[in-house]
């Protein structure tokens, strides 16, 4: 005889989200209790789903994980999970039911609090121009002292799509060191 478990409700998530979409590099962080999905990703959902709408699809690092499925059922969606190896650990990607894209730094589990909170306020931050792995690799910043310097600025790309996070050039553009176009 099948026996049917239904699971614990989903932990409220430990996720830091950026004021407004779009403006950052990446749009917030989060920081799982465990590598388990089945675990981990209903809870973010749900959280997700209350400020951005349905999630659609989840892709994720296929090594970083304990288990991988294909789909997750929260509440009454569906939510397509796809797994690949180019995939930056450091990074999970999320497409809402309108086709936004919600790119959030992975703080790993293990991760000391001060050093998960510092992380998760810096990728949050909308004057961060770190990507995801780096953001996990900084050194902490004094208040007030800048993170970037001169054309270090351009060594940042917009979610890896090619212009600048600065926001200065277009795909297929090089930008000048002063910011204008060239």
């Amino acid at each position: 005889m099948p026996t049917t478990v239904i699971p614990p409700p989903p932990a409220q998530p430990r996720l830091s989200l950026a004021p407004v979409k779009g403006r950052t590099v990446v749009d917030g962080a989060w920081w799982p209790r465990s590598w388990n999905p089945a675990a981990e990703l209903p809870g973010l959902v749900l959280a997700l789903s209350e400020r951005y709408g349905r999630i659609r699809h989840i892709m994720l690092n296929i090594h970083t994980w304990d288990s991988r499925f294909r789909r997750l059922t929260v509440g009454s969606d569906v939510v397509r999970i796809g797994w690949f190896d180019t995939l930056d650990p450091a990074l999970l990607v999320a497409t809402t039911g309108r086709d936004d894209q919600l790119d959030l730094l992975v703080v790993p589990p293990d991760t000391a609090p001060a050093t998960a909170e510092r992380a998760m306020a810096a990728a949050a931050d909308p004057a961060n121009l770190r990507r995801a792995p780096d953001i996990l690799t900084a050194e902490p910043t004094p208040r007030g002292a800048t993170t970037t310097t001169g054309s270090d600025v351009y060594a940042v790309w917009d979610n890896e799509g090619g212009s600048p996070a600065s926001g200065g050039t277009h795909l297929g553009h090089t930008p000048s060191p002063t910011g204008m176009p060239a």
